[in-house]
């Protein structure tokens, strides 16, 4: 099996001539639906979401320990959800997951009570860095994998990422706009702010409904796999077996990734441009519209990269020059410098994505897809889930507030090192 790489939201036309129409049946055209719209509500959110908390009366070491919060309930939700979701059924876990992100929603847009807060971010579904949380990513990814076949599944994965990118940075560019539009029509910055949670709420009920008409087809695992220990207490509480080794390896590493990233995630990056450059909230929907749209469209090279070299060598030798990059941002002397370096790192930092994606599900035995992607996911979730603990207090301390860049910079370049140290010779096809 060789990787793929996600392309622009331009049609489902254009995909299906890309990926071909038998690859391009009805499910895949329905969760490359809910995947634009899921990422689209993170996108509109991440914009705001410091903002508005920091509004309400929040302080920064608050609004990090909140986050940590959202991502430890979001980990313990979701590792619950997608360890079962092969047994139980794919098509539930995914209405469950909409449910809980539209409950956030209405909590964070109605209360300004820290402990409400802190139980809604638990319980439900926020995103804080414009990316993917909760369920859905792990169901998605082995719903795709079920229904095109290995040849197809890196290609999917590529165009699934893009789309989802374009949507994140659509989402930005909107949160930021109708924030712009709503002040200067003499709404409150708060009450603003509020109605880009209702939104986030509302795209969370859409998705409600447009997962009532995923099929039957998702929900089919290949028989073909090893037989199962009976009582195996890793297919028991993780729904792994024979992968579990690997998978748990490949946990740890994406984990310490993770936890880099979640010191820089989208709003505390949105948080950081407002306090050193003063930049609006409109112009910073702009700059996350330019980063995303280039985040989509480095995925896509990964396609025609991950052919030439592997899936391997292309996550780890994108992503070691992105992290450079990353810690270039705050040492910039002017603003347009700043955004330069920030929109160049996009251009090569999601090359990894779909090609993460499309090796663990390489990896592994089709009947622990799920739960692979799930245990995967929820440790890039509990990695990231921390950071923001470190994160938060930094940011408010005026000689510290780029610290998260370095150190983040500094970690990510380690797992890269260790991945490749650790993984070259694991075959993926």
């Amino acid at each position: 099996m060789r990787p793929g790489a996600p392309a622009p939201v331009l049609s489902f036309k254009v995909m299906s001539t890309a990926l071909s129409a038998k690859a391009m049946n009805g499910d895949v055209r329905l969760l490359f639906a809910t995947r634009i719209i899921r990422l689209f509500a993170y996108g509109l959110l991440a914009v705001v979401l410091v903002l508005y908390l920091t509004a309400a009366g929040l302080t920064t070491t608050q609004v990090g320990a909140l986050f940590t919060a959202t991502l430890i309930g979001d980990t313990l939700i979701s590792l619950y959800l997608t360890t079962k979701a092969d047994r139980a059924g794919r098509r539930q876990t995914l209405l469950v997951g909409a449910g809980l992100m539209l409950l956030a929603a209405i909590v964070f847009a109605l209360t300004r009570n820290v402990w409400l807060l802190a139980l809604a971010a638990t319980i439900g579904v926020i995103s804080p860095s414009g990316s993917e949380v909760g369920p859905f990513l792990a169901v998605e990814q082995a719903a795709l994998s079920q229904t095109v076949g290995e040849e197809k599944r890196t290609s999917v994965f590529a165009w699934y990422n893009l789309v989802g990118s374009f949507a994140t940075a659509l989402g930005a560019l909107c949160g930021g706009g109708l924030t712009g539009i709503l002040q200067a029509r003499g709404v409150s910055a708060l009450s603003s702010y509020q109605a880009v949670i209702l939104a986030y709420g509302a795209l969370g009920l859409l998705l409600a409904v447009l997962f009532l008409f995923v099929s039957p087809r998702v929900e089919i695992v290949p028989t073909d796999t090893p037989p199962v220990p009976p009582k195996d207490p890793w297919h028991q509480w993780l729904g792994l077996h024979v992968s579990r080794r690997v998978v748990l390896g490949l946990s740890a590493l994406f984990s310490l990734d993770a936890f880099a990233g979640g010191l820089v995630v989208q709003s505390f990056m949105a948080y950081w441009f407002h306090l050193r450059w003063g930049v609006s909230p409109a112009l910073i929907g702009g700059i996350f519209f330019g980063a995303n749209v280039l985040a989509g469209i480095s995925a896509l090279s990964a396609v025609w990269l991950a052919k030439k070299i592997g899936l391997l060598n292309t996550m780890v030798f994108t992503h070691l020059p992105s992290n450079v990059l990353l810690i270039l941002v705050p040492l910039m002397p002017t603003l347009p410098l700043a955004i330069l370096m920030l929109l160049l790192r996009f251009a090569i930092s999601q090359m990894d994505v779909p090609t993460r994606q499309a090796y663990v599900m390489a990896v592994v035995q089709p009947d622990e897809r799920s739960a692979a992607a799930g245990v995967t996911g929820v440790a890039r979730t509990l990695g990231t889930a921390f950071a923001p603990l470190l994160a938060g207090p930094l940011l408010g301390v005026g000689t510290l507030i780029s610290l998260p860049f370095f150190i983040a910079g500094g970690l990510k370049i380690v797992y890269d090192l260790l991945l490749y140290r650790d993984f070259r010779r694991v075959k993926d096809s």
